[in-house]
Parts: C-alpha cells; structure tokens; sequence
C-alpha cells in the first residue's frame, strides 16, 4: 500500500467558506498557495462536498434555528463553480482533496479527478457512504474524532483488504478545542496500534497555541497536518478554529522548525555529525604510562593511568585491553601509542587511521 503521498502533507480546509460565492473562494485559493509556495511546502487544499437537494429533508430546509443546516443551505455551490475551484487548486501546484458527504459527492469527486478523498470523523462508521468512497480506490483520509476504537479498527481493517491507501487523523470534534482537550498522546497511541500507518492531526484549537501544537504533534509522529483556512474579506467572521494566511505560514514555520530540532527518523540510531564526536573525542581520556615500560611488556591497570588531553595516535579508554603487549619502551608520563601495543585496533588500517587523526597534535 502506497501511503508516501501523506508524508509531510498539509491539508488546508477550505471546507465552506467560499460562501458560495466564486470569487471569495478563488481569493482564499490564491492567497494561501502563495504561502504554500513562499514555504516550499506540499499542500491539499480541500473542499466539503454535498448533494444538497437531498442530504437535507426537505421538511427542515427551513429551520433556521438549527445552524448547520442553515449554514449548508448558504453555502450550497455549483457544480461549475466547484470545478472552477478545483481547477485553481491545480493551476496553483496544490493537490485537490474533498470530503464527500453522500454518495452522489462521490461522484462529483471522481468526475472532478479529486486525487485525496477524506472520511470526516461524524461519518467513520456510515458504511454506505464508505463503500461508495471504496469503489473509486482513491488515497483516503479519516478523522478519528469522537470515534470508538472499534470503529477506528474497522475502517483500518477495510482499507487494507482493499489495499486503499489510508492515513488515520488524531482528531477532536471541539470548535474551538482547548489546549486541555487536544490529547495528543492520541497520536502516540494510533502510532502504536497501527504501525506502519501514517498518522496526522487534525487541529481545531484557536491560533495562538497553534504553532506550539503542530511542533509537539510532529515530535510524536504526525506526519500529515489539518487546518481549517479563511480569510478576512467582505465581513464576513472568521471562526476562531480557522486560520488566516499569517497564521499558517507562521504554522508552516513551525512544522518545518519541528523537523530540524527532531532530525532524523526516530526508527533507527541517528548518525552523528562530525564536529559532535570531535567534541567528545577532546574530552576522551588517553592511556599513559605509569612507570618507563620496556618492550614486550604485557600492559596492565598498575602500569598506566587515564588523563586528558587526548592525543593523535594515542589509544585511549574506549580502545584499552588489559594484556596488550609493548612492541616498543614507553617512558612515564608518555602516552601509549596505537602503532607501539599488538592489539586487534593496530591491525585495522581503517581504525588504525581514525585513531591517528582524532585528538591533539603532541608538542
């Protein structure tokens, strides 16, 4: 299963708030691509998708008073405009990814080329629309928000025998979530449950904490981050769980800050840079001798002492083997040399080299 196209993935969601007004949901486009490339980042801009006719009954299209009907019914957008707005995605280097929210948006999805569908988490266990996102075998991801563990285990165990590529978000359905409530030892344990699987965070919290919860939710191994995106235009109010150009390129800092201070994949021992074991090596203690030592002589602990500095060709601690033998005189005070002992390090020439280039130049 191919799930590399989720490795350090932003998903910005614009979700509705276009509006349904074609110009304001070009400007959102247009704005946040110029800081997806400002950032040299890879990013989806993703859409919310929904047969509106029939996803609400038609006998509560006009309660008000239940807001997110009425906001579904304001937002309601052609299926032209959602292609013109899928077309500026691509124009703008981004890759195009929608939620589908009933089987007929899947459609428009696959008629519109979406290359990323995602399940949002009110909808892990609606299994007919699942099935229906499952036939087009496109890369998947599902928000876990609110979810049992069985749900979470089912939709995992789905995927794989449909070899449909799958990340998983950490994910709490709070608008807006307080720092409390983020729970992002959450990622460590999809981490662990579903090894192999990429996991992602898909934040709701207000912007100011934002930054500082991306950089942790790296450090733990999200590898895939979700953000609602708007901009301020035309008075319209922006929700506290949405971020502004600023506020994402100030997040894409973050991010980008996060993998330089976590460096390297914590799958495997990291490689140390050469100016670090430099810096140890100067505090190194080097092997002495003890008292003049002829050659021939079997080194022992009575017959040496450890010191700083260290010096070049000198054996220190880490090399040290009680029984190697003197293949010339030492005299006290003088360091014991890798080409002066038989030992298996001065048969090496690669450590024997090593060995000659580490420490100080004696005088």
């Amino acid at each position: 299963m191919n799930t590399c196209l989720f490795e350090d993935l932003m998903v910005l969601e614009l979700a509705n708030n276009h509006w349904n007004d074609l110009s304001r949901g070009l400007k959102i486009i247009s704005d946040f691509a110029k800081i997806v490339r400002f950032n040299n980042m890879r990013a989806a801009i993703k859409l919310q998708f929904r047969d509106v006719d029939n996803f609400i009954h038609n006998d509560f299209k006009n309660r008000d008073d239940i807001r997110y009907i009425k906001k579904t019914l304001a937002t309601a957008m052609s299926k032209d405009d959602y292609r013109i707005l899928v077309d500026a995605i691509r124009e703008n280097s981004c890759i195009t990814m929608a939620t589908p929210f009933d089987e007929a948006s899947v459609g428009l999805c696959e008629e519109l080329g979406i290359q990323i569908l995602k399940v949002a988490s009110s909808d892990i266990n609606d299994w007919i629309l699942i099935e229906e996102i499952a036939k087009t075998r496109k890369p998947l991801v599902v928000s876990t928000g609110g979810s049992s563990l069985k749900d979470v285990d089912d939709i995992v165990s789905f995927c794989s025998k449909r070899n449909i590529p799958l990340a998983l978000n950490h994910c709490v359905s709070l608008y807006p979530s307080d720092q409390e409530e983020l729970e992002l030892n959450q990622i460590d344990f999809l981490k662990n449950r579903y090894p192999g699987l990429p996991i992602g965070f898909s934040t709701h919290e207000c912007n100011d904490s934002l930054a500082a919860s991306v950089m942790m939710a790296y450090a733990k191994g999200a590898t895939l981050i979700e953000r609602h995106i708007d901009i301020d235009h035309n008075n319209i109010p922006v929700s506290p769980y949405c971020s502004l150009p600023e506020d994402i390129d100030n997040m894409f800092k973050a991010y980008n800050q996060a993998k330089i201070v976590c460096g390297q994949p914590g799958t495997s021992k990291r490689l140390p840079k050469k100016k670090e074991i430099q810096y140890l090596n100067d505090l190194v203690r080097g092997v002495y001798a003890k008292y003049d030592l002829p050659a021939g002589h079997a080194l022992h602990d009575d017959d040496i002492f450890m010191a700083i500095p260290l010096q070049k060709g000198q054996i220190s601690c880490r090399e040290f083997m009680r029984g190697e033998v003197l293949l010339k005189a030492c005299k006290k005070g003088n360091p014991v040399m890798i080409d002066a002992i038989d030992c298996p390090y001065s048969n090496i020439p690669s450590l024997k080299q090593l060995i000659f280039k580490r420490g100080i130049d004696p005088k």
